[in-house]
């Protein structure tokens, strides 16, 4: 399985990335289903560059396709291509399908508190061209960070949340992102986000938490964690839903802990983690590589 993708270095032109498409298949397994895309895909001219194919159950399970080809002008031969495809993989399959351009970054938007860590590892990463996306803004419910993110060049808007005033908050955060984004992190952003906003937002919601959870709840993890004589430090990133911390899971790390350890010692190595574990998140969603399937996740 490869999760690795060319990506143009600072200053460097992304014309690898021109007529490139991605297109994802998912569904009830049956014969067929490579045959039938690969043939549509052949008969407009695309060559294809890569294809990840799973199924659960090869007798009534679900299949899991992701293709990436190149097609010349494929922006202008995509209406084309896409009546085929729907006709072949919707109307022929009874499957879904989704067909995404290379060349169109993702639009990110992320929600940040006090921590810095993860914030300006995103920041740095897409800045270093490591990234397949556009950060669009920066919502934090401090203004602790926004200095940090000025040189940047990203705008950094503060709204203050507390319990008195965290519909009319919500509010106005669906307002800065209604149209211009594709896709929420949460990156170490300290407040629960309601169903409501969940339900408006209209495009998915990546967090990431220390994998301690659910048994070092609350405040202080780490000293918990220190005082418990803990052995591993991980992080999982996931896709947020209505139940806290139970959406499908993209990705997981961990690394050693140590009896010598401080509890320090283990909020730094916990803040590496977490780091890794959300940029590859971010970087797979944001490759079409994260196929979701009630509450889990393939991830080509």
């Amino acid at each position: 399985m490869s999760q690795q993708m060319y990506r143009p270095a600072p200053g460097e032109p992304d014309d690898h990335q021109a007529d490139r498409g991605c297109l994802i298949v998912q569904g009830a397994d049956r014969p067929g289903i490579v045959a039938t895309v690969t043939s549509v895909l052949t008969r407009h001219g695309a060559n294809i560059v890569s294809l990840d194919q799973h199924t659960n159950d090869p007798e009534g399970g679900r299949f899991f396709q992701r293709t990436v080809f190149h097609l010349p002008n494929l922006s202008a031969l995509r209406p084309q291509l896409e009546a085929e495809l729907d006709k072949a993989i919707a109307q022929g399959l009874d499957l879904s399908w989704k067909l995404t351009e290379a060349r169109h970054r993702k639009r990110v938007a992320i929600f940040v508190s006090k921590s810095d860590h993860c914030l300006l590892d995103l920041l740095w990463r897409q800045r270093r061209g490591e990234l397949p996306m556009n950060i669009t803004m920066v919502v934090s419910n401090h203004a602790d960070l926004a200095e940090d993110v000025r040189p940047f060049g990203i705008p950094y808007f503060h709204i203050p949340v507390d319990k008195d005033n965290k519909a009319d908050a919500e509010r106005q955060h669906l307002e800065l992102l209604k149209g211009n984004v594709d896709l929420v992190v949460l990156a170490r952003y300290m407040q629960i986000i309601s169903p409501d906003f969940l339900g408006d937002v209209g495009v998915p919601v990546i967090n990431i938490h220390h994998s301690f959870l659910p048994a070092f709840i609350g405040a202080g993890p780490y000293q918990k964690a220190k005082d418990r004589g803990v052995k591993l430090i991980g992080a999982t990133a996931h896709y947020v839903t209505e139940e806290l911390d139970e959406g499908p899971i993209i990705e997981q790390d961990v690394v050693r802990a140590y009896h010598t350890d401080t509890t320090r010692d283990l909020a730094r190595r916990g803040a590496d983690v977490e780091r890794l574990v959300l940029s590859r998140a971010v970087a797979w969603h944001c490759d079409d590589r994260v196929l979701r399937d009630g509450n889990t996740t393939v991830v080509f």
